[in-house]
């Protein structure tokens, strides 16, 4: 596909996260989709595979999280596209919120996204999600 459409594609993939929409989402991502959230210490870091993979970490960040997600930039170069943006939102155990510079490294292959890899402020996000020594947020 070209360097255009692929860049369709993951606009595409981030209005459908802005809607919600888990359907748009899982039609857009390969079956052996990867993405690697990297951190500790906060409900979404690791590594996911698959349709399963995708729909566990939809469900883990509808129950854990609220955020808005802005796209910024989108810079690609043949199936690689990268985009810079911007996040604020809170996290639902501690009442805590955060912001977030992050840059997603996503590879695109025959339409469907194949391997997304999140460079996020994992600091702000694990202080955000740190409860204190009492358990309490």
């Amino acid at each position: 596909m070209s360097t255009e459409k692929n860049v369709q594609t993951v606009k595409d993939f981030f209005a459908a996260i802005g809607r919600g929409d888990k359907e748009a989402l899982l039609a857009l991502a390969a079956e052996d989709i990867e993405w690697i959230i990297p951190g500790e210490d906060w409900p979404l870091a690791g590594t996911r595979h698959g349709h399963a993979g995708l729909a566990d970490l939809l469900e883990t960040a509808s129950k854990s999280i609220e955020t808005s997600t802005e796209p910024r930039e989108f810079v690609a170069q043949g199936d690689r596209v990268l985009v810079v943006g911007f996040a604020r939102g809170r996290i639902k155990a501690t009442n805590k919120t955060f912001q977030d510079d992050w840059v997603f490294a996503i590879t695109v292959r025959d339409g469907q996204l194949t391997s997304i890899r999140e460079y996020v402020d994992t600091q702000a996000l694990a202080r955000a999600a740190q409860m204190d020594a009492s358990g309490s947020a």
